[in-house]
């Protein structure tokens, strides 16, 4: 929905409550006029059930209002006497119309010092987990979100089973886009397995101030841009195109930012024609060809070091292995391995990678150079530059673009250039041989960039036995920064006891 058109929805709104409300704000001692005045209705209504004002901002909050609107239905007419069970079930049934009959069948009286604490152990019940709910959702979508990582793609910075929270803030909270979701899942329910969202109504794209720019390196949650199907109803295969924010999340390291020119020579990422510098955390991994000649390597150490098991093993103590720089040089001074050699694919033999043109002879490992896109940067457009950034202009910017012979149109004109509407970034994974990255799919846009991760509260490794399935070294560790993470796992546990010490210490002497 345009701005326009959510203008409008915004109207109507007004005017259904003015309409299912007037007499009933008569009856409250206020003035009929007053619910009809956006916004300020709210505030009238909010002093006429005696709930704080603040609740009016949560009104206007993308999936809390979803919460907060059954809340404010029933407050409404429990002013008014209606305190039963079955007002209750069809003022919310009926979506709120019921006060419709309510402000024009009924003969009711306003109940100006009704007791706002809920007369039953159930009704205490739902308003506890109403409002958990609430400030659980609030927390989820505009500061800190749970997530957790899939895949060996940021291996070693990140491993499989690493629980992260992720900062909101940071780069500015995205507002929902899609208005009708259940709170706290992405973009399917738990165990029925179905899609937890409506596609439409939709929000246009806003983004709260951040507290600083997406920095060259660092590890940023983002919804994957090429992800527009997905099977949710298997029976038919029917596929779905998914609103920005029900794209499946990923998390990368953003090794391009808005005006860089990114190149990839023999693996190694250069920007600006100068080699990128990792943070010493960073771990680049690639796979090696290492031959021993037929005998094995030798050492439990090494042989869990290197994760010979996980790895490829061919005749004749060949190996294909995954490693970083570092541990192929320390397996290069073991005595059975006779050679050891990156695998990569040679330059000038070409792979399906981005932008998939036939005449470039690009791979994962020999690439470039591309120009990132910047917010505000024109490029020249022309048939060879074009499908660079075709699906900028089409999916991410929203245009018609027609080619007509070798005139290109943009909404219906000739063009040559064209100016980029947003920032974009380049994401690749530290394991650059086990990473679906920009690489294969192109540039992520800033309205697709979902938050930081900040730390791993939790690490759980599937393939260990007992005990040892926790990482204990990684609890309560942070992501980013220098030198090996330390954990503050004890420290949390210090502050858990002191304070639950202090807490018995005041029961004792009853403060």
């Amino acid at each position: 929905m345009t701005l326009q058109q959510w203008f409008l929805f915004f109207l109507v709104i007004q005017v259904i409550h003015f309409l299912g409300t007037w007499k009933l704000y008569i009856k409250a001692g206020r003035k009929a006029w007053e619910a009809a005045i956006p916004i300020y209705n709210a505030v009238v209504l909010m002093q006429i059930i005696n709930r704080p004002r603040w609740w009016v901002f949560l009104l206007f909050l993308p999936i809390i209002n979803l919460l907060m609107f059954p809340v404010i239905w029933v407050e409404t007419i429990r002013s008014f006497g209606k305190n039963s069970n079955i007002d209750t079930i069809l003022v919310i049934v009926t979506l709120g119309f019921y006060i419709y009959y309510i402000n024009y069948m009924v003969d009711v009286k306003y109940i100006e010092d009704r007791s706002l604490k809920p007369r039953t152990a159930a009704g205490e019940w739902v308003s506890s987990i109403v409002f958990a709910i609430v400030a659980a959702t609030i927390v989820h979508t505009y500061f800190m979100q749970p997530y957790t990582i899939p895949t060996s793609s940021l291996e070693k910075s990140l491993l499989i089973g690493d629980f992260l929270f992720v900062s909101k803030f940071h780069y500015g909270a995205r507002v929902p886009m899609t208005t009708v979701a259940a709170p706290m899942v992405h973009d399917t329910l738990p165990i029925i397995k179905t899609k937890s969202y409506l596609k439409t109504p939709q929000l246009p794209y806003l983004r709260l101030p951040g507290l600083q720019k997406i920095k060259r390196n660092d590890i940023v949650v983002f919804s994957w841009p090429v992800d527009t199907v997905e099977y949710f109803f298997r029976k038919t295969n029917k596929k779905i195109r998914k609103p920005i924010d029900k794209k499946s999340n990923y998390v990368k390291r953003c090794v391009g930012i808005p005006g860089d020119s990114l190149a990839i020579k023999a693996g190694y990422i250069f920007i600006n024609g100068k080699q990128t510098v990792l943070p010493d955390r960073a771990k680049t991994q690639l796979y090696y060809d290492v031959n021993t000649g037929g005998r094995p390597i030798s050492g439990t150490v090494l042989r869990n070091r290197y994760h010979i098991r996980e790895g490829f093993q061919l005749k004749d103590g060949n190996y294909i292995l995954n490693l970083t720089e570092e541990d192929a040089a320390l397996l290069k001074k073991n005595p059975n391995v006779k050679n050891i050699e990156k695998r990569l694919s040679p330059k000038g033999e070409r792979e399906n990678v981005f932008p998939n043109i036939q005449s470039l002879d690009w791979n994962k490992d020999n690439f470039g150079p591309i120009y990132i896109p910047e917010k505000g940067k024109t490029v020249d457009l022309d048939l060879e530059s074009l499908p660079f950034y075709k699906q900028i202009i089409i999916e991410y910017e929203k245009n018609n673009l027609e080619v007509n012979g070798n005139d290109i149109l943009i909404n219906g004109k000739s063009v040559t250039s064209y100016t980029f509407k947003q920032d974009y970034y380049w994401m690749m994974g530290d394991n650059r041989h086990n990473s679906e990255d920009s690489r294969y799919w192109g540039f992520v846009p800033f309205d697709h960039i979902v938050g930081k991760p900040v730390f791993i509260w939790f690490s759980w490794n599937k393939d260990a036995k007992g005990m040892d399935k926790i990482r204990w070294e990684r609890l309560f560790t942070t992501v980013h920064g220098s030198g090996k993470p330390v954990s503050y796992f004890y420290w949390f546990i210090g502050a858990m006891l002191a304070l639950w010490g202090y807490n018995f210490y005041r029961k004792r002497k009853g403060v």
